[in-house]
């Protein structure tokens, strides 16, 4: 993981295959697939995706993953609720605005990718929800959002936006926290441009994503997180509601290999986590609960290996214990994303309506069942 080599091979990886992104594609080859086989022969050898995925997309276990075996893994993916099967980014009921750049600078990760409806339900300016994307800090595209934000903007009632930030192999923490709240300053400075309600914005992130959106949303009166970035210093940074999927929320406490100077968590913060404790501490949104944080949706498979079920249920407890509505919906024997069911899609989007938008829904907290993988 320290040469620059696997770092991209792990890019690609996250980009192609983790559920938490989503992505699907057509007959032939993806352009993901294409730069992981780099001897250009159509197939994929444990050389060139050195990842646990491996054996689960190799279905006949001949050690080669093929381009038809790509293909039908990624047809397993379930879609969400108003897709097809087509790139999200390809709406034709949604105008995508591109890699604007949010922080003043010409680094590719300091851009966000804007979703605007082309017909839009009323005449008052529309809520915004936000994605934020996983892989471990350390790889990982925004543009994997489409899948999230797309099918709500699709129905004229949101805005959708899918923020990039830096990763570990570039700055480490606070980088990241900084580049999302100069996003987040850059959407309420543009709310007028852009006819959407800087009071409405949602966030949404899945694994590391998860726990960015959960940092947005309690350290919004916290400026020693703010950072400098952009030319909106004006605006703040707090956000209405959140939809933590499955993120660290307290990095001191996951424990094992967590601990290792190799893991994730400890490359985030710059050093092992139990050295590096203060840190660490600033990097754990269960630090910065008051009683002012916005609402929060928790949405964590009971399985996961990745990121303990626990980590959810911190955050939660001490969120209703500091008076702020939390709601933590387990997924029943459910592992690090790729649940498999419409049924979290459902969820948030109930969420979303119920605090940006202002209806009378009542969020059922009942556990999910695991779908089909």
């Amino acid at each position: 993981m320290k040469t620059g080599f696997f770092r991209t091979l792990l890019t690609s990886f996250v980009i192609i295959y983790a559920a938490v992104d989503g992505w699907s594609y057509g007959q032939e080859a993806s352009d993901p697939f294409k730069r992981l086989d780099r001897n250009k022969d159509g197939k994929l050898t444990k050389e060139e995706f050195p990842n646990r995925l491996f054996d689960r997309i190799d279905t006949n276990q001949d050690g080669i993953i093929t381009i038809e075996e790509d293909q039908a893994f990624m047809r397993r993916q379930p879609n969400r609720p108003g897709q097809n099967s087509q790139n999200s980014r390809n709406s034709e009921a949604v105008e995508a605005r591109l890699d604007l750049p949010y922080a003043e600078t010409d680094n590719p990760r300091q851009t966000l990718d804007l979703y605007l409806p082309k017909k839009r339900v009323g005449d008052q300016p529309l809520p915004v929800v936000v994605f934020i994307h996983g892989g471990a800090w350390r790889a990982g595209d925004k543009r994997g959002g489409a899948r999230t934000v797309v099918p709500l903007v699709e129905t004229g009632q949101y805005v959708g936006v899918s923020i990039g930030y830096r990763l570990t192999g570039e700055a480490v923490w606070p980088a990241q926290i900084h580049d999302c709240k100069a996003a987040i300053r850059w959407l309420k400075a543009n709310a007028q441009k852009y006819q959407f309600d800087a009071d409405r914005i949602g966030v949404t992130g899945t694994s590391a994503g998860g726990h960015l959106v959960a940092m947005l949303g309690t350290s919004g009166d916290s400026a020693d997180l703010d950072g400098e970035l952009g030319g909106h210093l004006d605006q703040n940074s707090r956000v209405a509601c959140v939809v933590d999927q499955f993120g660290p929320s307290d990095l001191l406490s996951m424990g094992g290999s967590h601990n290792n100077a190799n893991s994730p968590e400890s490359i985030l913060v710059g050093g092992p986590l139990q050295e590096t404790k203060a840190t660490a501490i600033q990097a754990s949104p269960t630090n910065y609960v008051t009683k002012q944080d916005p609402p929060f949706l928790f949405i964590h498979g009971t399985d996961d290996p990745l990121v303990p079920f626990q980590q959810s249920e911190l955050l939660h407890e001490k969120l209703q214990t500091a008076g702020v509505a939390s709601l933590l919906v387990p997924v029943e024997k459910g592992r690090h994303g790729n649940f498999g069911t419409s049924e979290v899609a459902e969820r948030m989007k109930q969420f979303f309506d119920k605090h940006l938008r202002g209806q009378k829904i009542v969020i059922s907290k009942a556990a999910i069942a695991q779908g089909g993988r």
